[in-house]
C-alpha cells in the first residue's frame, strides 16, 4: 500500500483490505511471536525490571514538568560542543531547516532510521529540491525500494516476505551489476550491504533521528542493530539530526535507566548491538566524525499535549511493544493506520497532532483487552487514552448519527438490568436458532464489521447469568 493512498481518515477500508493480504498475514505471523516471547523471556531475567519501571516513569513525568528547562540545557550544551539547535514548530518548518543546512541541489543524503523524519515528510521534501536520499537501515531501505511507509517503528519491513523481498532486490539491483536472484537472508543482506557500501562512502550529508537527548552533555543517542546509524552520522561532513522535544532526558544515568528497558521491550535483548552518544562535531584531535553538527527540535504539536489528559503518551519511548502485543495491530499490520504510528500508541498519538476528525476510527480500532498498558515499559495507560479520545469524539459530534443513537439506545438499556437480562436473554435465543444447523454464524444483524470477516461461534441459548445461576 503506497504512502499517496493512504489516510488515517480511511482506517476502516485500508483495514479490510488488509484483512484480505494473504503475504501480510503470513510476515506478521511470522513475526509477532518472536517479538512478544523474546521480550517476555528478557523481562523475566531482569527482576528488578518493574523497579526500573517505576524510575523511568518519574524520570519522564519529571521532565515533562520541566521541558523548557531542560531543552533549554540541551541546547546550551549543544552550542558549547560547537553544535547548532534549530527549533521547528512544525513539520514544514523542520523540513525548511533541513533543506537550508544542506544547501544548494543534488547532494547524496544518507539516513538512519527515524520515526520524526517520517512525520515530517522529510525524504519527499529533500527530493524535490533534487537531493538523492538514500535509507540505511536494511528494513527503510526495503520499503524505500518499495516505495512504501515503514509499518512498524522498529521494523519497517516487518510487513514483508522472504520471497517478496528477494523479488524487490532482483528488480531493483540490476543497475548495479547483481542480476542474480537471491533467497536465502544472509545472501540478501550481504547484497544490501554491498550496494550501500558505495552509498556511505560518496554521500554529503547524514541524518539520524535520536532516541535520547541528554540536556547534561548536549548528547544524542541513537540505538541500531546494524551499526548503519553510526557510519551515516561519523562518514559525512554534515551532521543532522531530527528528534521530537520530549525525547530530552535529563542526564547520562537517566539516559541508562531508559535504555535498560527498551532493548528488552523492542527486541527482547538486553541492549541493541550499537548505542551510540554523539556528542557535538569533529575536534581537530578526533581521527573521524562530521565538520558541522546540527540538532532539529520539532514540537508539531506535542506542546499542546503538555499538561492535558494525553500528557501520558509523551513518555513514549517508541520500543514498539504495544503494536507486538496488540491483537488489532497483529491482523492488519500497520499501513492500515494510515500515518506514520500505528497500533495502540499510534492510536493515541496521531489524533493529537493530525486532529481527532481526521483520525476518527482510531480509538475504535481497540478490543480494550489491556494488554498494551500492561507490556508498556513507561507504564502510559494506553486503553484509558483510547477511551477518552472515544469520549472526546462523543462530546464533540463528531460520531455518525447511527453511532451515536446506537450508543444511547444501549446506555438506556444497560442502565435498566431487568430490561438488559430480558432483552439478551432473548437475542440469545434467536442467535442460537439462527445457528443451529450451521454451528456458526456469518449474517448477523448490526454486527457486519465482524462477520464479514470471521465466524461467529453459535451461542448456546442461555445467557452467562442464566447459565451461572443454574450452578447454584
Amino acid at each position: 500500500m503506497n504512502l499517496e493512498h493512504r489516510s488515517a481518515a480511511r482506517f476502516k477500508p485500508q483495514a479490510a483490505e488488509a484483512l484480505q493480504d494473504d503475504n501480510l498475514k503470513r510476515a506478521l505471523a511470522k513475526a509477532k511471536d518472536g517479538f512478544v516471547l523474546k521480550r517476555l523471556q528478557a523481562v523475566s531475567n531482569l527482576n528488578e525490571f518493574e523497579s526500573i519501571r517505576t524510575e523511568a516513569r518519574r524520570i519522564k513525568d519529571h521532565v515533562l514538568k520541566h521541558l523548557d528547562y531542560y531543552l533549554e540545557e540541551f541546547e546550551r550544551k549543544v552550542i558549547a560542543t560547537g553544535g547548532h539547535v534549530h527549533w521547528a514548530e512544525t513539520a514544514e518548518q523542520a523540513c525548511n531547516v533541513v533543506q537550508d543546512i544542506i544547501g544548494g541541489e543534488g547532494k547524496q543524503v544518507l539516513k538512519g532510521k527515524s520515526m520524526v523524519s517520517e512525520e515530517m515528510g522529510l525524504n519527499a521534501a529533500l527530493e524535490q529540491r533534487g537531493h538523492t536520499v538514500v535509507e540505511t537501515d536494511l528494513g527503510e531501505y526495503i520499503i524505500q525500494l518499495a516505495h512504501e511507509p515503514p509499518s512498524h517503528i522498529i521494523a519497517p519491513a516487518v510487513h514483508k516476505t522472504r520471497d517478496q523481498i528477494s523479488d524487490l532486490f532482483h528488480q531493483e539491483h540490476p543497475k548495479y551489476g547483481l542480476h542474480k536472484r537471491l533467497t536465502e537472508v544472509p545472501d540478501l543482506v550481504s547484497e544490501a550491504r554491498q550496494v550501500l557500501r558505495d552509498k556511505f562512502i560518496n554521500s554529503d550529508v547524514g541524518i539520524t533521528g535520536a532516541n535520547f537527548l541528554i540536556a547534561e552533555t548536549g548528547s544524542t543517542v541513537i540505538v541500531t542493530n546494524e551499526g548503519n546509524g553510526d557510519l551515516s552520522q561519523i562518514l559525512p561532513n554534515v551532521h543532522i539530526v531530527t528528534a521530537s522535544i520530549e525525547k530530552v532526558v535529563p542526564t547520562l544515568n537517566d539516559a541508562s535507566t531508559l535504555l535498560r528497558l527498551l532493548a528488552r521491550s523492542a527486541t527482547g535483548q538486553e541492549m541493541s548491538s550499537y548505542t551510540t552518544f554523539s556528542t557535538g562535531a569533529k575536534r581537530t584531535d578526533d581521527q573521524d566524525g562530521p565538520e558541522e553538527f546540527h540538532v532539529i527540535l520539532l514540537d508539531n504539536g506535542r506542546s499542546k499535549v503538555l499538561g492535558s489528559d494525553f500528557q501520558d503518551i509523551l513518555r513514549c519511548i517508541k520500543c514498539g511493544a504495544c503494536l507486538n502485543h496488540c491483537p488489532v495491530y497483529g491482523a492488519i499490520g500497520g499501513h492500515a493506520y494510515g500515518w506514520v504510528y500505528p497500533g495502540p500508541m499510534g492510536s493515541v498519538l496521531t489524533p493529537l497532532i493530525i486532529g481527532l476528525e481526521n483520525a476518527l476510527d482510531l480509538p475504535q480500532a481497540c478490543s480494550l483487552n489491556g494488554r498494551c498498558g500492561q507490556v508498556c515499559p513507561m507504564s502510559i495507560p494506553l486503553p484509558d487514552l483510547l477511551r477518552r479520545h472515544r469520549f472526546k469524539a462523543f462530546q464533540q459530534g463528531l460520531i455518525d448519527s447511527r453511532t451515536k443513537y446506537g450508543l444511547t439506545a444501549w446506555a438506556l438499556m444497560v442502565k435498566r438490568p431487568r430490561l438488559y437480562h430480558a432483552l439478551t436473554s432473548v437475542l440469545t435465543r434467536v442467535l442460537a436458532l439462527m445457528g443451529k444447523s450451521k454451528g456458526s454464524l456469518r449474517a448477523v444483524p448490526f454486527a457486519s464489521g465482524w462477520t464479514s470477516a470471521r465466524d461467529l461461534p453459535v451461542p448456546q441459548g442461555q445467557t452467562f447469568q442464566q447459565l451461572w445461576a443454574k450452578r447454584k
